[in-house]
């Protein structure tokens, strides 16, 4: 193997460490070339880029014109550029480093402190900070999401059939979804850089009161989330299979090959028709939904299907709209318990502040929504490349559909011309691709000293111990609450095994494609993410206690084990 994929980075001096914290949520495997090039350096981290500078914590001038040092992609992976995005917790007053770090990692050992540089501290953008952060307490609209969405759902409705567009065609279509992902993603960073000042301000109230649950428990149940939807509409599909002895019968005989023996059924009929709709939606979504080369619920159904048919056997009292609306009457009386308390205390400031802050909450869901939209896009450029490589392996040109995704942006306009060109050259990229996904990233990139890929570990040779009965192991408070049940080790959200009602889930990381899981189960455990992750967002939605950031748990906790996770204090302990 060379010592460095053809699409890396050369790592910035500027901002010289990387992580993968978070990003392993985003990109879990390796980026493809056209992945890579297409969706990201040429889309959304230019997108990255405007939306800090938007935000008043960065300036234009700070970038690379083309391609911005927000990200880093090292033997494939996909890496958070650690030192660029520390100056939020530098240059606005209102975070620290500490806050931001801790968001990102929890308290993993390899974060590398924070050395300053003499261009961090830029003291005149601090106006235009504190304006960002004044519009962040107030916005309780972002009208211009929504005119995202219509634009991002034209795209998808104004589809043909791909198949009936020649070559240019096709790579024109392709063209139209990359200033979406710029747009897009400048949006979604506008949102995400600023979902931690709410918790941020709410942690110093629940401290001025003796009270450090509030932070969790009022950025809990704030509806109308976007990664928890699907959620919501699988449930009332799984009520309709439950309800009917049809449609269990045909889930009892496996997802593989289910729509197909539902097709003609009467009495599937109206299930069909609801999951028509659910697909027309959400079949952009699926495990490694940033990637092109990724297959989707639209392009793979079993793989939703299958959480379907776990969460087939919940009760109806776990309905996540019963979760959800006790949810957000706790978060009603938590909020009116803190007013109280700030009144009688006659801190005037601090119960602006407060205010301010629930308000503050909503970038969580504004975030939410501009994910979304963005992955929208993303599956709309995924259908055409996967058309594109379709044809021309079924012309021989490509001897594998899958070789499409080893193009580079830069050689799509060649390769319409002259496909056979492109041959051996793709077949030969497609066999070191696939070496990659046997490599472990590094957690953390330091000083820009990226190490060779022949010096990388091996995935799934370190080996840990088990944790003993009695044992806790510690991680970040995520979703309140304490439940105990079956640890239930999920690698893979299409393959869940046996999980089901009492469960707790221990996952190695999760994304939008887990959220169908999460219904199936009492409680969510997770080896990474942080106090923004996704586990998290999605577990306070539907009232599940979550911990994150459990260092190796899918591996420590044995599959079966009794444990108690106590999504409050963030620890995991094992009972036997």
């Amino acid at each position: 193997m060379e010592d460095r994929w053809i699409t890396d980075y050369a790592p910035s001096q500027r901002w010289p460490h990387y992580t993968r914290a978070n990003a392993g949520e985003v990109l879990p495997s390796p980026a493809s070339p056209l992945g890579q090039k297409f969706v990201w350096d040429n889309g959304i981290s230019h997108g990255a880029a405007d939306g800090l500078v938007r935000t008043g914590l960065y300036e234009a001038d700070e970038y690379d014109l083309v391609i911005p040092e927000v990200f880093g992609f090292f033997g494939g992976y996909f890496y958070i550029n650690l030192a660029n995005i520390r100056m939020q917790g530098v240059r606005n007053p209102a975070v620290t480093v500490e806050q931001l770090d801790l968001a990102f990692f929890g308290n993993h050992p390899d974060v590398p402190p924070y050395v300053a540089h003499p261009d961090d501290e830029k003291p005149h953008l601090v106006p235009k900070i504190e304006a960002h952060t004044a519009w962040v307490l107030s916005a309780t609209e972002w009208p211009e999401l929504h005119e995202d969405r219509i634009e991002v759902d034209r795209l998808r409705s104004d589809r043909q059939d791909l198949t009936a567009l020649d070559d240019r065609q096709l790579l024109d279509r392709a063209r139209t979804t990359q200033p979406l992902l710029v747009h897009g993603f400048s949006q979604l960073t506008v949102a995400s850089s600023s979902s931690g000042i709410a918790p941020g301000i709410l942690g110093v109230i629940g401290a001025a009161i003796g009270d450090s649950d509030i932070p969790m428990r009022l950025m809990a149940g704030l509806g109308d989330v976007d990664s928890a939807e699907p959620s919501f509409v699988l449930w009332e599909l799984s009520r309709m299979v439950r309800a009917s002895a049809v449609l269990t019968g045909a889930f009892d005989l496996g997802v593989d090959g289910l729509l197909e023996r539902l097709g003609g059924v009467p009495e599937a009929n109206d299930f069909l028709v609801m999951w028509d709709a659910f697909i027309q939606e959400f079949g952009s979504r699926g495990p490694n939904e940033w990637e092109l080369s990724a297959p989707t619920w639209e392009i793979q159904p079993e793989l939703v299907l299958a959480a379907l048919d776990r969460v087939r056997f919940q009760g109806d009292d776990q309905s996540p709209h019963l979760r959800a609306e006790a949810l957000a009457a706790d978060r009603r009386q938590v909020a009116s318990d803190v007013r109280d308390k700030l009144a009688k205390g006659g801190d005037i400031d601090l119960s602006n502040m407060f205010e301010a802050a629930l308000v503050g909450a909503n970038m969580m869901v504004f975030r939410e929504r501009a994910k979304t939209t963005i992955v929208k896009a993303v599956h709309e450029a995924r259908m055409v490349f996967r058309e594109l490589g379709r044809r021309h392996a079924e012309a021989g040109v490509l001897h594998n559909a899958e070789h499409i995704w080893m193009l580079t942006d830069d050689e799509l306009e060649d390769f319409i011309v002259d496909p056979g060109r492109f041959t051996s050259i793709v077949a030969d990229r497609y066999v070191i691709w696939q070496e990659l996904w046997d490599l472990e990233p590094p957690f953390i990139i330091r000083d820009a000293h990226v190490p060779p890929l022949s010096k990388w570990a091996r995935k799934g040779i370190a080996t840990v111990s088990r944790a003993d009965k009695g044992e806790s192991l510690v991680g970040i408070s995520g979703s309140p609450g304490i439940v105990q049940g079956r640890a239930r080790i999920v690698r893979d959200p299409g393959n869940p095994g046996e999980l089901g009602p009492g469960d707790i889930m221990v996952a190695p990381l999760t994304d939008p494609a887990w959220t169908p899981l999460f219904m199936a189960v009492d409680g969510v455990v997770v080896n990474v993410g942080g106090q923004i992750s996704h586990a998290i967002i999605v577990s306070r939605e539907l009232g599940l206690p979550c911990v994150v950031s459990v260092t190796d748990a899918t591996e420590r906790i044995r599959d079966g084990a009794l444990i108690e996770v106590n999504g409050t204090s963030g620890t995991v302990t094992v009972l036997e």
